[in-house]
Parts: C-alpha cells; sequence; structure tokens
C-alpha cells in the first residue's frame, strides 16, 4: 500500500471515530452523490447515512434543493449527464449511461427532456420513445406511445411538459404535457402507477374571482406563444376532477421596437436589436441583446402572470453592474426556467464559435433581490449538448 491510500484510510478510521451526531451535521451538508461514495469507507459511516433520522432529515432539506443537469451526447454507452447544486462547488458525473445502455439500440440519438427528483426523462429520435430513470431506485422504465401516437424529439416543448416524482421511496411518478389538438389546448397526463394515458380538455377562463386565488397550487404548462400573447394550461395534477383551465395572457409590447425579431427559446435572425423568451412555470424572462453574427445581451427582464390569468406584467429586470458582470458574445442562444418556492431560476446558454457559456441568475419574489450563482468550469469546449434543466433536489 502506498502512502496516499495509508493517508486515505487513516483519515477515514480518524473520521469514523467521531461523534455519530457530528458525523450526521457533516453529512447533511453534503449532495447526494458525495454521500453515496463516503457509504463504501466503512460499516460506521454507512450505519450513519442509512439511519432512518439520518434519512428522514437529509431527504427534508434537499427536497428544497435545485439541480441543474446538462446532457452531453455522444453514444448511449458514452453519454454524460452532468449535476451541479449549490451543496457543492463542483460538477457530478451522473452515471445515466449504464441504464440507457441496455434498453437504447446503436446508433439511437437521445434527448434529455426534464427531471424531478430522482427521476430523469430522455426522448429517442429514431424509436420515438420516452425513456425514465430513477436513480434512487436504480430503474429504468419505458413509456408508452401518448394518445398522439410515438413523437420525436423536436416535437417536446420545455415549457410544455412537466415530470412530477413521487414520493422519495418510491417509483411512481407523473408526466404532463399540453398540446392544440383539432385546435384545442389538451392536457394528456402518463401515470407510472397506472402505466396508462388519459387526456383532459381544457376549459376557458370565465371569468374568476380577479385576485386570482383559483390559480394558487397549480402547473402551469405553455401551449402556445406569440408576440403579443401566449395559451397556458393551469393544471391541478392531483385533482382530476376539475379541468385544465385555459388561460390566455395578453402581453403588451407597445414599448418594444417593432423591428425586433422575437425568437422562441432560441435566439436566429441578424436583426439589429433581437429578444430571447424563455418561459417557465407561470413566468417568462424576456432577453434584449445587441449586435449581429456576434451579440451581446443588454437586459435581462422578468415577467410573471397577471393574477387573474389574462395579461403578462413586469416584475423586474437585471442591475445593469449584474449584466456587465456575466455577459460574453455569443452566437446563439437558449435557456431554461423555473419558479418554485418564491424563487426565479433562469439558466441561459451561449455558444460563441463553439465555446459554451452557462449563466445561472435567481430572483427573489419576497426580497425583490437578484443574484447570480458562479457555475465551476467543466469540460464544455465542443459539448455536443442534447438537453438541460433544471430540477428539484435529489433525495435518498
Amino acid at each position: 500500500m502506498d502512502n496516499g491510500s495509508r493517508n486515505l484510510t487513516s483519515n477515514a478510521v480518524s473520521f469514523s471515530l467521531l461523534p455519530s451526531e457530528l458525523i450526521e451535521d457533516i453529512f447533511l451538508r453534503l449532495a447526494l452523490p458525495e454521500i453515496f461514495r463516503l457509504k463504501c469507507v466503512s460499516k460506521t459511516l454507512t450505519s450513519v447515512i442509512y439511519g432512518n433520522d439520518f434519512r428522514t432529515e437529509f431527504n427534508l432539506r434537499s427536497s428544497s434543493d435545485t439541480w441543474l443537469f446538462v446532457y452531453k451526447k455522444r453514444s448511449p454507452r458514452d453519454s454524460v449527464l452532468y449535476g451541479f447544486t449549490f451543496r457543492s462547488n463542483r460538477w457530478f458525473k451522473i452515471p445515466i449511461a449504464e441504464f440507457l445502455f441496455p434498453i437504447v439500440p446503436p446508433g439511437e440519438d437521445l434527448y434529455f427532456l426534464t427531471a424531478s427528483g430522482g427521476f430523469f426523462l430522455f426522448a429517442s429520435n429514431n424509436c420515438r420513445e420516452l425513456i425514465v430513470v430513477n436513480l434512487t431506485l436504480n430503474t429504468v422504465k419505458k413509456i408508452p406511445p401518448s394518445p398522439l401516437g410515438p413523437r420525436g424529439t423536436s416535437s417536446w416543448r420545455r415549457s410544455g411538459l412537466k415530470l412530477i416524482a413521487g414520493p422519495p421511496d418510491s417509483d411512481k411518478f407523473q408526466f404532463l404535457f399540453a398540446e392544440l389538438y383539432e385546435n384545442r389546448p389538451v392536457l394528456f397526463e402518463y401515470s407510472s402507477e397506472t402505466d396508462t394515458w388519459k387526456s383532459y380538455e381544457a376549459k376557458e377562463d370565465g371569468g374568476h374571482d380577479p385576485r386570482g386565488s383559483y390559480l394558487k397550487g397549480k402547473v402551469f404548462l405553455s401551449v402556445v406563444h406569440r408576440r403579443n400573447d401566449s395559451i397556458l394550461l393551469a393544471v391541478e395534477p392531483n385533482d382530476h376532477d376539475s379541468p385544465p383551465l385555459v388561460l390566455r395572457p395578453r402581453f403588451n409590447g407597445a414599448a418594444i421596437e417593432e423591428q425586433e425579431r422575437l425568437a422562441i427559446g432560441f435566439s436566429r435572425g441578424n436583426a439589429a436589436i433581437s429578444r430571447l423568451h424563455v418561459y417557465g412555470d407561470s413566468c417568462m424572462v424576456i432577453v434584449r441583446s445587441e449586435g449581429e453574427r456576434v451579440r451581446m445581451f443588454s437586459c435581462i427582464e422578468v415577467w410573471g402572470l397577471c393574477k387573474d390569468g389574462r395579461g403578462w406584467e413586469f416584475i423586474s429586470k437585471v442591475p445593469n453592474e449584474l449584466v456587465d458582470k456575466v455577459r460574453k458574445p455569443y452566437g446563439v442562444m437558449m435557456g431554461c426556467l423555473e419558479e418554485r418556492e418564491g424563487i426565479v431560476r433562469v439558466v441561459l446558454v451561449t455558444n460563441n464559435e463553439g465555446v459554451w457559456n452557462l449563466i445561472w441568475l435567481c430572483y427573489d419574489l419576497g426580497s425583490r433581490e437578484w443574484s447570480w450563482v458562479p457555475l465551476p468550469e467543466f469540460r464544455m469546449k465542443g459539448l455536443n449538448m442534447a438537453g438541460i434543466t433544471l430540477s428539484s433536489g435529489l433525495t435518498f
């Protein structure tokens, strides 16, 4: 045994001699992948990790965490899913390939759609299948085709779907997505518990309480976004007696120059001034940029759904000094957004001549403050990105 191995073993033994209460306090500050590595160090540490009190407390704290996941596309055998959370200052490689490789045929083109808890949802482009991996229970499952039939990866819109994980110790989940079917907004819902799909035709907003209390607790799915108006579905996931509600919020673009070009999820075109709209939950972020082939964003605004669901209202914009700190030249841009527990989180992904950049910004609706989450470097040069999402925390 070399000196490094002896030191590692000695440190592990010394750490195991600490009081269990102190070990638990240290472990509660770690991310789940770090804890999984520690459970192999000694029986003492393993017993702490799998203790009922520790697992309950860790799951309680971790469930409020936010993870950023980036899928780097290669062959299924070599594909890599990277994950980052506030609990650590490093990216983690999530062992997803070992689950995908046995059930994904050679040459298949996979795209990472979204995640929730320990569940990760992928779409295959050739076979047109949906695949769910549960890292918590080490399971993988193919979802049967939806009522709309098999769909390629380009048919899925990030802001129009939602994966909802069940309890931490179960393999239950729901997958929701919204589409226009025969020119009517329809909700499609898959339940892993019954392994079946159901569809629900949405009803129009009939002039509810203008204070908007009927929208509380709803999940919002995007159907259509245009220059001046949108169509959303407000869904109560666990209440099948209440049909999804159609919301048609208007966007007052009077203050926006008419020549600006709008892009949903991806900037394109050579307009002198362009803007990118990123939608998620009941919010949207507008990124205004200047330039042509190489752009620089000059302003980032967050807008929210009005309380009556009939319009978009301005909430805040990123301070200029923070914009100057995070912006870099880019050729193309896309983004993802979520609003959870009063925090709006947006991640912008830019590329300039093959060099990728990730920008994570947060806005606290309560304190009305913006913050920037510095992301550690990882191998992004030449990155063949095939999906990015924000997700709730990983639990036991």
